[in-house]
């Protein structure tokens, strides 16, 4: 069983205005193929087909006011309701409390014990690492849940072995904003074919895509339809590439943001659960899909 969970940091159901919304006004070809048409929309879900299952998941998981990245992406990760366990929702990196109950829940190190072998596909160049050490750096809630399970993260010599890959998929920003001149640049489709391929290397793959997030807090309407037209070719790519009969990709978030460029917070939009692999594979693990707290303990039943 291979999966492949593709995390997209701040990225909720919106509603159906161009005017706020950048997924209403992209043209996403590869993503419309898998919705019937369809854009990444709220009215939009739930959708199954043939090809995918779209569902609308509860980022709220019955706590009030906005979801935020820390208890969001940690919960996803554990399996367990850390908003409700602490009483609020807190981010953007995990406190004490939020780290805690990371550290002794993460996904890696449940998967670790079963003696299957997972990995976080993204790259860090030396100056994390070196962030790390120092103290002045602190983990976000997926590497720190990543590193307690007992993987390693993957560095700048991963990324040019064709092992890992940049925060943008083309390695475009590590050549521009990091200053790694050699870096391989890949064009979007290609990088999904290669991410395919890399992740069915093991039995559960992770990649963290943050550009989304950034993108809505500066209200960034450049950004936001330069990602979604990557995102777009990735996506063509990496469905093209996987093998669907032998593992599942998941696509999902920790709470809306780039979906409503009106505003610069987090939003209260539920988010999407897209599931892309063979329908019987599809069925069992959407059964008891709801909220994000229902993310791990449906990707473990698959390992079952």
């Amino acid at each position: 069983m291979n999966f492949l969970f593709l995390f997209m940091d701040g990225v909720g159901l919106g509603v159906n205005d161009p005017a706020i919304n950048p997924f209403a006004r992209a043209e996403m070809p590869n993503l419309e193929a898998l919705l019937d048409g369809k854009k990444l929309l709220s009215k939009s879900a739930p959708l199954e087909n043939g090809k995918a299952s779209l569902l609308s998941l509860d980022a709220h998981m019955g706590v009030p006011d906005l979801p935020q990245s820390a208890t969001g992406q940690g919960t996803l990760v554990t399996g367990i309701n850390i908003p409700a366990e602490i009483g609020k929702h807190y981010g953007p990196k995990p406190n004490p409390e939020v780290a805690k109950i990371i550290q002794e829940n993460t996904i890696f190190g449940v998967l670790s014990s079963k003696g299957l072998k997972s990995a976080l596909l993204n790259a860090y160049p030396e100056p994390y690492f070196e962030g790390i050490r120092s103290g002045k750096r602190l983990y976000s809630a997926i590497p720190l849940a990543v590193t307690s399970g007992g993987v390693a993260l993957k560095a700048s010599d991963d990324l040019f072995a064709g092992q890992a890959f940049s925060a943008d998929f083309t390695g475009e920003g590590w050549r521009r904003q990091l200053g790694y001149a050699e870096t391989p640049l890949m064009s979007p489709q290609d990088a999904g074919k290669q991410l395919a391929r890399v992740a069915m290397d093991y039995d559960f793959a992770f990649f963290e895509y943050w550009p989304s997030d950034f993108a809505g807090h500066k209200q960034d309407w450049d950004s936001a339809l330069s990602q979604l037209k990557v995102i777009d070719g990735v996506l063509g790519g990496l469905v093209e590439a996987w093998d669907h009969d032998a593992g599942l990709i998941l696509i999902t978030s920790d709470h809306g943001n780039m979906e409503d460029l009106s505003t610069r917070r987090h939003t209260a939009n539920q988010v999407p659960g897209l599931v892309i692999g063979s329908p019987d594979l599809r069925a069992k693990f959407v059964t008891n899909l709801q909220t994000l707290a229902d993310v791990t303990p449906a990707i473990l039943s698959m390992y079952d």
